[in-house]
C-alpha cells in the first residue's frame, strides 16, 4: 500500500505477474518486457554491411537483449547470399572466458536459460529451418559453462517457433520476403513490439520504419539515444524509459482550481 508505482524490466511472463500483483491496489505499472524485433533489409541496402551488422547485433551480450534484432528479413532473391554473409559473421564471434582479451561473447546467465536456448535451437531444427551455423551444445573447446554456439537459421517462416518466441540467446532467424508489403506484414506479425530495424536508402528506410508497430525503430545501424523514449507496443510492455517521457512515468498530474491557486 505504500508503493504508488512499480517499474519493471523482464520477461512478458513475469510482467503479467507483476501487473496482476499491482492490480489489487490499482498501482500504476511501467514495464519494459520481451521482444522479437524485426530487422528489415531492403533491396537497396548494402547487403554485406546490413547482414553483418545484424548478426553481430544479435550476438551482443550473448543474445540476452530484449531489443535484439533476432528476425532478419531479406529479399527472397538475396536470401542465399545473405546466409553466406551471416555464416561468416557468426563464425567470427569468439566465444569464451569474458576475461580473455580475444573473447567477444561470453556465457548466458545460468543453466535454466542455457537449457531453454538449447531446446529452442533443437525446435528450429525439428520444424525444418535450415541450420546455417551453430546448433546445440557448447562451442568447440568448451566443455563446461553456459556457453552457447552463435546460431543462424535460414529459410525461416513466421509460423516457426524460432520466429515467434523470444529466445534471449545468440540465435538469429533469417526470413525471405517477396515484396516490401510482405516484409512489413511479417515484421508486424508478432505479439511483441519493443524495437525494429530497417536498412536501406534513407528516405526509403524511413518510409518503411513508419509502418512498423514498435516503440523504437533503428534506421541504418543507428544506436540508442538516451534522449529518445524507449518502450514497447503490445506485449512488450507499457510506459516509457529515457528522455522526458521516462521522467514523467514517475510523476503524477495535479490540477489546482480556484482564484490565485498558484
Amino acid at each position: 500500500p505504500d508503493v504508488d508505482m512499480v517499474s519493471f524490466t523482464g520477461s512478458t511472463r513475469a510482467g503479467i505477474l507483476v501487473a496482476k500483483a499491482a492490480a489489487d491496489t490499482v498501482k500504476r505499472v511501467a514495464q519494459e518486457l520481451g521482444g522479437k524485433s524485426p530487422n528489415i533489409i531492403l533491396d537497396d541496402a548494402d547487403l554485406k554491411t546490413a547482414v553483418t551488422g545484424g548478426v553481430l547485433g544479435v550476438m551482443q551480450n550473448s543474445g540476452q537483449s530484449c531489443n535484439a534484432p533476432t528476425r532478419m528479413l531479406v529479399p527472397a532473391g538475396k536470401h542465399d547470399e545473405a546466409l553466406k554473409i551471416a555464416k561468416a559473421a557468426a563464425e567470427s564471434v569468439k566465444v569464451g572466458d569474458p576475461n580473455a582479451e580475444d573473447t567477444t561473447m561470453g556465457p548466458v546467465v545460468n543453466e535454466v536459460q542455457y537449457n531453454k536456448i538449447q531446446g529452442l535451437i533443437q525446435k528450429g531444427i525439428d520444424e525444418g529451418a535450415t541450420l546455417v551455423t551453430g546448433g546445440t551444445g557448447r562451442p568447440d573447446g568448451l566443455n563446461k559453462g553456459f556457453y552457447v554456439r552463435p546460431t543462424v537459421f535460414g529459410g525461416v517462416t513466421n509460423d516457426m517457433t524460432v520466429a515467434r518466441e523470444e529466445i534471449f540467446g545468440p540465435v538469429l532467424a533469417i526470413m525471405p520476403y517477396k515484396s516490401e508489403e510482405e516484409a512489413i506484414r511479417i515484421a508486424n506479425d508478432t505479439v511483441y513490439g519493443l524495437s525494429g530495424y530497417v536498412q536501406g536508402e534513407p528516405a526509403h528506410a524511413n518510409k518503411v520504419a513508419a509502418q512498423i508497430r514498435a516503440g523504437q525503430i533503428h534506421v541504418n545501424g543507428a544506436g540508442p539515444d538516451l534522449n529518445a523514449p524507449f518502450g514497447g507496443y503490445k506485449q512488450s510492455g507499457n510506459g516509457r524509459e529515457w528522455g522526458p517521457l521516462g521522467f514523467e512515468e514517475y510523476l503524477e498530474t495535479k490540477a489546482v482550481l480556484g482564484a490565485n491557486a498558484a
